[in-house]
C-alpha cells in the first residue's frame, strides 16, 4: 500500500496500487513472463503494455521499473523499501520518467527525448521512460523516436502503455514486445475489494461487492473509484441497496418483474414497471443497460455456456435466465439483445431518452415467436418445403383477433378457422430466406396479391432444377424485373417471356415500338443484370436471348399486361393487406399469380 505524504489524501485507487507482480490481479501471464525475463536476463529494451483502462497497464510498468533498478536488483521481487523503490512508487524518481503521450505528443518533445536517452542515470541502474497512452503520438513524432527505439544505449528501457495498439504504427509495433492485459475477472475484484474494505475499517454486504465487481466491467480502477464513492457515504455497513441508488440502477427484483412483463408479452406491464422504475430515482440508460445484459447472460445459457460465463447477473437470477432461454429461444433473443443495443446507441445521441426506451420495451413486447421461423429457413436450406410450420405464417385478416403467443405467452396462439390469410406462393428458396432475413424483429416484409383466397397456405417450395414450362419461365421473369430497380425495371417491363429455346435459355419478346428497351436490355451489364435476377429466382443460371415480337403478339401483350407496379398499388389498397400491412410495419414489394406451384 502506498502511504501519503504530509497528511495527503490518497485515492483508494492509489492507495492500494499493487506494488510486485504478485499484487498484479488478473494478468498472471504477464507477470509470470515478465519476471521470468528478468531471472533469465533476457530484458528487452522495449515493451509495449495494451488492454482496457484500469487493468494494470501502469502499475505493471512502475514493478518493472523497480524491479530493474532496485539497488537489490535486477530482480522480480524488488524490495519496495530502498529509497529508489519508494521514490518510483511515488512517481518522482529522476531515472524513471513517466511521460503523458497525450500532452507530450508533439516532435519537439521526442527530439528532447532522443537528446536525454545519451545521459547516463544519476543513480539507478537503467534510465527507464513510462510513456503513457502512446498511441497519442504524432506521426513525426513516432518516426523520431524509430531509430533511437530501434538501437537505444544499453542504459536505456522504454515501455509503453496504450488502450488502443491499432492505432500505432507498424514500425513501432515491430521493435516492441507486446503484453495484452486482459479484462479482470469479477470473482478476481471482488476478492480485492473485500481485501480493501477490510483495511479501510469497514464492511459491505458480499451481494454488493459482487455487484460493484460487476458493474466494473473488467476494470480494477473503476471497481475502486465506486467502493470509495460508496466509503463516502458513511454507512456502517455497505449493501446493495446503496450502490443501486448510487449507480441509479434498479434491484434485483424490480428488473425479473419488468423481464417477466417483456416475457408475458405485456407491453402495458412492462411501461408500467418501467415508470415506477423511474419514479424511484433508475435512470434510463442505466435500465437499458441492466436489461441488455440480463438478455445477454440469457443468451448465453441458452447456447450451452456454464454459468461462470455469466457476467451481469446473479447466481439468483439464473433460474429465470433459464426459464426466459426456454419459453423465447435463441432466436427471439438475440432479436432481443439487437433491439437494446440499438436502443443504447440512439440515446446517446437524443433527448428523448425515455421515449426511445419505451419504444425499445414495446417492440421486445411485441415480438413474436422467432424460433419457428429459423426451423423454416433451415427447412429451405436444405431443399424440400417438407412439413413447414406454415400455421405460424398465417396472416389474420380485418377485424380478427392479433396474438402471436399461446395460453403459455409464448409461440403461435391458435388461428380461428374463419381467419383468411394471404397466399404467398411461387417463392423461391432464397427469395423466402432473404424476406425472412430481411424482417426487422420478427416482421414480414412482403404481402402477395389475391387476398380473395381464404385460408391457402404459404407454399415455399423449391423450383426444379430446368425450366419446365412457359409459364414457368415467365413467373420467373416476373420475379426478376420486381427486384430491379432504376431506368432497368422500365426497361424490363416491357419483355415477356414468349418461347424456351434450350434448356434453361429464355427467349424474351419485346413489342416492335419498345425497341429502345430491348436494345438498352442488351446492353453487357444490363443483361448480366437481368440474367442474374432471373437465375434468382428460378434458383439456377438461366441465359436470356432479346427479340423484338411481331405485331400480332404486341397486340396481345398490351391487351394483357400489367404494370407490376399497378399490382403492387392495387393490392396495397385492399383492406385486409392494408391492415397487414400496419400491423407488421411492412409494405408490398412482390405480387404473385397466386397459383400454387406444388
Amino acid at each position: 500500500m502506498v502511504e501519503a505524504r504530509g497528511g495527503e489524501y490518497l485515492v483508494v485507487a492509489r492507495r492500494y496500487r499493487p506494488q510486485t507482480f504478485d499484487e498484479l490481479i488478473g494478468q498472471e501471464q504477464v507477470s509470470k513472463a515478465l519476471a521470468g525475463a528478468i531471472v533469465a536476463g533476457r530484458v528487452g529494451h522495449a515493451y509495449l503494455f495494451t488492454g482496457a483502462r484500469g487493468v494494470g497497464k501502469t502499475s505493471a510498468a512502475r514493478i518493472l521499473a523497480k524491479a530493474l533498478d532496485c539497488i537489490h536488483g535486477p530482480t522480480p521481487t524488488p524490495c519496495n523499501q530502498c529509497d529508489i523503490c519508494q521514490s518510483i512508487n511515488r512517481g518522482s524518481d529522476v531515472d524513471v520518467l513517466e511521460i503523458d503521450g497525450a500532452s507530450n505528443r508533439g516532435i519537439d518533445e521526442i527530439r528532447q527525448l532522443r537528446q536525454n536517452v545519451g545521459v547516463r542515470p544519476s543513480r539507478a541502474r537503467f534510465k527507464i521512460y513510462i510513456i503513457d497512452e502512446v498511441h497519442m503520438l504524432t506521426k513525426e513524432a513516432f518516426n523520431a523516436l524509430l531509430k533511437t527505439l530501434e538501437e537505444p544505449p544499453e542504459h536505456v528501457k522504454f515501455i509503453f502503455c496504450t488502450t488502443e495498439p491499432t492505432k500505432l504504427p507498424i514500425t513501432i509495433l515491430s521493435r516492441c514486445q507486446r503484453f495484452d492485459f486482459a479484462g479482470i475477472r469479477p470473482a478476481s475484484i471482488q476478492e480485492r475489494l473485500a481485501q480493501i474494505v477490510t483495511a479501510e475499517g469497514s464492511s459491505a454486504d458480499p451481494e454488493a461487492l459482487a455487484l460493484l465487481a460487476r458493474r466494473a466491467a473488467g476494470s480494477m480502477r473503476d471497481s475502486q473509484s465506486l467502493l470509495e464513492q460508496l466509503l463516502a457515504f458513511g454507512h456502517e455497513r455497505l449493501t446493495v441497496a446503496d450502490i443501486h441508488a448510487m449507480l441509479g440502477t434498479a434491484s434485483d427484483e424490480r428488473l425479473a418483474a419488468l423481464v417477466q412483463h417483456l416475457a408475458d408479452r405485456n407491453a402495458a406491464g412492462a411501461l408500467g414497471e418501467f415508470d415506477a422504475a423511474l419514479a424511484d430515482g433508475v435512470e434510463v440508460g442505466q435500465m437499458l443497460d441492466q436489461l441488455l445484459g440480463y438478455f445477454r447472460d440469457a443468451m448465453t445459457l441458452a447456447v450451452g455456456c456454464p454459468p461462470d460465463n455469466l457476467l451481469y447477473t446473479t447466481p439468483g437470477q439464473r433460474e429465470q435466465l433459464s426459464s426466459i432461454g426456454r419459453q423465447w429461444g435463441l432466436e427471439t433473443l438475440l432479436a432481443v439483445v439487437s433491439i437494446l443495443e440499438q436502443a443504447l446507441s440512439r440515446l446517446r445521441t437524443s433527448a428523448q431518452g425515455r421515449t426511445l426506451a419505451e419504444i425499445a420495451l414495446v417492440r421486445v413486447a411485441s415480438l413474436e415467436d422467432l424460433e419457428n421461423i429459423s426451423a423454416l429457413v433451415a427447412q429451405l436450406r436444405a431443399g424440400g418445403a417438407g412439413d413447414l410450420p406454415s400455421p405460424d405464417l398465417r396472416i389474420p385478416a380485418a377485424g380478427s383477433h392479433l396474438s402471436g403467443t399461446g395460453p403459455s405467452g409464448i409461440g403461435p396462439a391458435k388461428k380461428k378457422a374463419e381467419s383468411p390469410v394471404v397466399p404467398m406462393t411461387g417463392r423461391t428458396s432464397a427469395a423466402a430466406e432473404a424476406d425472412v432475413s430481411a424482417g426487422d424483429s420478427g416482421t414480414i416484409p412482403s404481402v402477395a396479391s389475391d387476398p380473395e383466397r381464404q385460408g391457402d397456405q404459404v407454399n415455399l417450395a423449391s423450383p426444379p432444377g430446368t425450366i419446365a414450362s412457359v409459364e414457368s419461365a415467365a413467373q420467373f421473369w416476373t420475379a426478376a424485373r420486381q427486384s430491379l430497380t432504376g431506368l432497368l425495371a422500365d426497361f424490363a417491363e416491357h419483355g415477356a417471356i414468349t418461347a424456351i429455346s434450350a434448356p434453361n435459355r429464355l427467349v424474351v419478346s419485346f413489342p416492335a415500338k419498345y425497341n429502345s428497351s430491348k436494345v438498352a436490355c442488351e446492353r453487357p451489364q444490363n443483361l448480366a443484370a437481368l440474367e442474374q435476377a432471373v437465375g434468382q429466382a428460378a434458383g439456377f443460371a438461366v441465359k436470356l436471348e432479346l427479340v423484338l415480337a411481331s405485331t400480332s403478339e404486341a397486340v396481345v401483350s398490351q391487351q394483357t399486361a400489367v404494370s407490376p407496379r399497378q399490382q403492387r398499388a392495387q393490392t396495397a389498397e385492399h383492406p385486409m393487406v392494408r391492415q397487414v400491412s400496419e400491423i407488421f410495419k411492412a409494405e408490398v414489394v412482390r405480387v404473385d399469380s397466386g397459383e400454387s406451384s406444388s
